[in-house]
């Protein structure tokens, strides 16, 4: 379990590490600043580092005694910054290494949770030479196409007619050299963020748009979450702890949040899991942590917390 702190001198000098070079560093640095934001107003002596290629500069001149890790999408949840603050001995919020590389990957985690027997929907693994008609075949339409290495939606296309695939497909190899196919499951989106190993109220997300998009995530008045999400008290049970079996599953720990389709028979899927979601004023570990009772700076603390365990 997670060590809790009393005194924020306790944490000591904190680098919250945010922006870096993915496709999402705009948001990590909205995300990272607020985050430092909440840290400061807890006592904490903390500082924004925009992680660049002098990092190890930055962090050895800084003389820092912990990170919070706020770095979206690769070189942030994909094991790269976390093998680094390994090797340099500098405890870190959230998780390790292998589970960082597990949680990133789409594919991988898509795997392993079938590997388990853990309800996902089907998929392979597409090219810019995959025939799309035998594609099509096998999983049906409509499809959603990912790159497994990006967050936030980006590159992500739903297709609904056999001629729109090689356009998502070169649309998503633009992104990351590994693509999948996803068969589309038609209902309801929800997720579910977990602290310290426990599950915390699920969101239910709606959007006039196709699909929780990139635009609906981040710069649309046109969504809405619902938390608490709507369902009857078993199923949202139900889904947390899938949830947690799904996070504990890839070896994750501290924190993180596991997204879900639920169809219109009122069967979960697993999407994706993310090991360092967004903490912007539209993002949804904040929403479900107050929902619980816990406010945004206590949230930050109680994640600050995680860098004391061991299994970092």
């Amino acid at each position: 379990m997670t060590r809790r702190v009393e005194n924020a001198a306790e944490f000591g000098r904190v680098a919250v590490l945010m922006g870096g070079r993915s496709a999402e560093r705009e948001i990590s640095l909205i995300s990272g600043n607020e985050v430092l934001a909440g840290l400061q107003r807890k006592g904490v002596d903390a500082y924004g580092i925009d992680v660049s290629f002098d990092i190890c500069h930055k962090l050895g001149s800084g003389q820092f005694d912990r990170a919070f890790i706020v770095l979206h999408g690769r070189g942030g949840e994909d094991g790269e910054i976390q093998g680094f603050l390994q090797a340099i001995n500098l405890p870190y919020t959230g998780n390790g290494v292998t589970a960082s590389v597990l949680s990133m990957n789409k594919r991988i985690s898509k795997n392993n949770w079938i590997q388990q027997g853990l309800p996902t929907a089907g998929f392979e693994r597409v090219t810019a030479t995959t025939d799309v008609a035998e594609l099509v075949a096998r999983l049906g339409l409509p499809l959603i196409i990912k790159p497994v290495n990006e967050g936030s939606s980006i590159g992500m296309s739903k297709v609904n007619t056999e001629q729109q695939l090689s356009e998502a497909i070169d649309l998503a190899l633009k992104y990351d050299a590994d693509v999948i196919a996803e068969q589309w499951i038609q209902g309801e989106e929800y997720t579910v963020a977990i602290l310290d190993g426990e599950a915390m109220p699920a969101i239910r997300l709606k959007t006039p748009h196709e699909f929780y998009d990139y635009e609906a995530k981040y710069k649309a008045n046109t969504t809405e979450y619902l938390c608490p999400c709507g369902l009857d008290t078993e199923s949202e049970e139900q889904m947390q702890q899938l949830a947690v079996q799904a996070f504990n599953g890839l070896g994750m720990s501290g924190w993180g949040r596991v997204d879900f389709m639920r169809d219109g028979a009122g069967q979960f899927y697993l999407l994706e899991a993310n090991s360092v979601p967004g903490m912007t004023d539209h993002s949804l570990v904040p929403m479900a942590a107050k929902q619980a009772g816990i406010s945004f700076d206590d949230l930050v603390w109680r994640i600050l917390e995680t860098s004391f365990r061991e299994a970092n």
